[in-house]
């Protein structure tokens, strides 16, 4: 008889680790499971969606934060597009809260917060740059994207901090896909800001079908 932990092992269609500061993409199927880990606490992992068959439609962070009337991505938040469709929902969450307001980290970003001295750092904008490309897409084609595990408070003027995450070691993320997607990941090499812990490190990344 097949035990649970056998049954689970087969359900397992990939497993990976992600390296720090590079990107990764891959192919969920409706009703698969995306598990995203912070290995080792404290690191953001930028992630954006598109439609397997038609990549023009892609993950909206302003949709989705219209239909969820949230600021914030957590357990049960759908994921939609810019066509106002659920593309994935979030079924598991251990650490509680997401941004998708910050946006993506580049090289033109951390030259005007952090001086000319930062300009040829690698960046999350570019990671995401690299990894579309694999699938014809170019640097338009990147919308505002996800950060999971990154600690975005809203202060009381309206304005956005980056501040300390709140991750822990082994603290993770599902994400079920209510239609064939790819997923694009950029794990952020920012080591200017604390959304990383100043120390950019590897993630794990896996996909099962639901049992």
């Amino acid at each position: 008889m097949t035990d649970d932990t056998t049954l689970l092992l087969d359900e397992v269609l990939l497993d990976e680790i992600v390296p720090a500061q590079a990107p990764w993409s891959g192919l969920v199927r409706k009703g698969q499971i995306l598990r995203i880990t912070d290995t080792d606490g404290c690191q953001a992992v930028d992630t954006l969606f598109y439609r397997a068959g038609d990549m023009g439609e892609r993950y909206s962070s302003q949709d989705t934060l219209r239909v969820q009337g949230s600021a914030y991505v957590t357990t049960g938040t759908c994921l939609v597009s810019n066509e106002g469709r659920v593309m994935a929902t979030v079924t598991a969450d251990s650490c509680g809260r997401h941004d998708t307001s910050a946006g993506a980290c580049s090289c033109e970003a951390n030259t005007v917060r952090f001086g000319h001295a930062t300009r040829y750092l690698h960046a999350c904008r570019e990671n995401f740059a690299l990894e579309v490309a694999k699938y014809g897409l170019s640097k338009r084609d990147i919308p505002p994207n996800i950060n999971f595990f990154m600690n975005v408070p809203i202060e009381q003027n309206g304005e956005l901090a980056i501040v300390d995450g709140v991750s822990s070691p082994g603290d993770y993320v599902e994400v079920t896909a209510e239609m064939d997607v790819i997923c694009v990941i950029s794990n952020c090499p920012q080591i200017n800001n604390p959304c990383n812990g100043f120390n950019p490190t590897p993630i794990h990344v896996s996909i099962r079908d639901a049992r």
